[in-house]
């Protein structure tokens, strides 16, 4: 069953970046990024089996924001793809403080909500901490990764290569530093290790499942040069 919906969930969230791109071009772009950031830091709370591997949800709208930099540094520059990082900071870090904020109001009598959001926000700082470290680093090296392969391959062809190559590196960078900051001393060493290592190979098959889009994402460019 988990399965089933990984795949739909996958498709689904490469399609609603095409949407957002088309519908509302660059802009929509750095809409996903803030959504794609908020939602992926709510999702990898829970942890679940995916194909007999152990790992947290979230990482097909984390793996996204990789596709997004791709696609504006292909077809806008590297100043934009920056861009993205930055705004994808700024939402992570205006929702913890907000959420966190809300956990302290005194809850009426009829108030069914509050003990939920304890649970998912009250941990939010830690892996604010996490993802905004892994997320700096992780982004960055993508970004300027792509640029170099950009440089050394700038053929249509190659733009595969651009996109996996620098994706491939930045998302075992964003893994490793996550996952150890984020669950250190919540889960057993071994298992975070191991944690590290299922993750990213989902992270990959993201990674190679969003080429298409990709290409997509140029055509559409080229053709309303949104």
């Amino acid at each position: 069953m988990n399965e089933i919906l990984w795949i739909i969930m996958l498709f689904l969230n490469f399609s609603f970046i095409l949407l957002a791109y088309k519908f509302w071009g660059k802009m929509g772009l750095y809409l996903w990024v803030a959504i794609s950031t908020i939602l992926a830091n709510i999702q990898v709370l829970k942890s679940i089996e995916l194909f007999g591997i152990p790992l947290t949800l979230g990482n097909i709208l984390y793996a996204s924001s990789f596709l997004i930099t791709d696609i504006l540094s292909e077809n806008y520059g590297l100043k934009e793809s920056k861009k993205a990082i930055n705004i994808g900071f700024f939402a992570l870090i205006t929702m913890t403080i907000l959420m966190n904020l809300s956990i302290y109001f005194v809850p009426s009598p009829q108030d069914f909500g509050h003990e939920s959001i304890k649970t998912i926000f009250s941990f939010m700082p830690r892996l604010v901490c996490a993802s905004l470290t892994a997320y700096f680093i992780s982004q960055t090296h993508d970004v300027y990764a792509f640029e170099f392969w950009r440089k050394l391959l700038p053929a249509d062809k190659y733009f595969w290569v651009r996109n996996n190559f620098s994706t491939l590196v930045s998302q075992f960078i964003d893994t490793a530093i996550f996952t150890f900051i984020a669950f250190w001393g919540v889960f057993e060493a071994n298992y975070l290790i191991k944690l590290v290592f299922t993750t990213y190979i989902i992270k990959v098959i993201i990674a190679l499942a969003d080429t298409p889009f990709l290409y997509i994402a140029k055509r559409m460019y080229k053709k309303k040069n949104i």
